[in-house]
């Protein structure tokens, strides 16, 4: 019987909640242990962002041709955009023995939650309040006003689904960085120890190293 490779990692919250941040923090950490999957979008880069790394940048009419042709496991349209996490994205990860980390909005989460394909480990990120997200954004210098009440609105709704109970398996509050972090390391490798019968050498790598760390 062929083993199967480790749960992805879902991590989904509002823009400005600071899930680049510890994901940047758990790659550093951990830089064997995981590999993300790289979404496509049709909005357009920003200042720093590259194509193949950061997103998958696209047209409309491309992204909806790979739409038609069954090529996303889920698909969304936020802030007048639309983000799409691709079948093959994922398998590049997973072909590598590695933890697939996607960054993918609510809707996305909405579609693949109780996908018997994924069965992913989901984590929301929670700003401190919708005052500080406001200033998160603001500072962040690339929105209009309109695109930013836009963002804000959709964070009010977002934080709603994403703290409700049953619908995350795990809420990092982010009003502390350094506490953010442990807590959702720490719900990472708690997880990734009780999956023995799916990749023994890579939970106990990933452990031994965590351990390390705390050390």
């Amino acid at each position: 019987m062929v083993k199967q490779g480790p749960r992805p990692l879902v991590i989904c919250g509002p823009s400005g909640s600071g899930k680049s941040t510890l994901l940047k923090k758990l790659f550093k950490e951990f830089p064997d242990t995981f590999g993300f999957s790289v979404s496509h979008t049709t909005r357009k880069p920003r200042p720093g962002e590259e194509n193949g790394i950061h997103y998958h940048f696209v047209s409309v009419e491309e992204m909806q041709s790979a739409i038609e042709k069954g090529e996303f496991i889920e698909t969304a349209v936020f802030s007048g955009n639309m983000y799409g996490t691709s079948k093959k994205a994922v398998e590049n990860v997973q072909h590598q023995g590695k933890v697939c980390v996607l960054d993918i909005e609510i809707e996305g989460v909405k579609q693949i939650r109780n996908s018997d394909r994924l069965n992913p480990l989901l984590v929301f990120v929670n700003p401190p309040s919708i005052g500080e997200l406001e200033r998160r954004l603001r500072g962040r210098q690339t929105e209009t006003e309109e695109s930013l009440q836009k963002r804000l609105n959709t964070a009010r709704s977002e934080i709603e689904y994403g703290t409700s109970p049953g619908n995350f398996d795990v809420v990092v509050q982010n009003n502390n960085l350094k506490q953010a972090y442990e807590d959702l390391r720490n719900f990472i490798v708690h997880e990734l120890e009780t999956q023995q019968g799916q990749d023994v050498f890579f939970v106990t790598s990933l452990v031994s190293n965590y351990k390390t760390h705390e050390v």
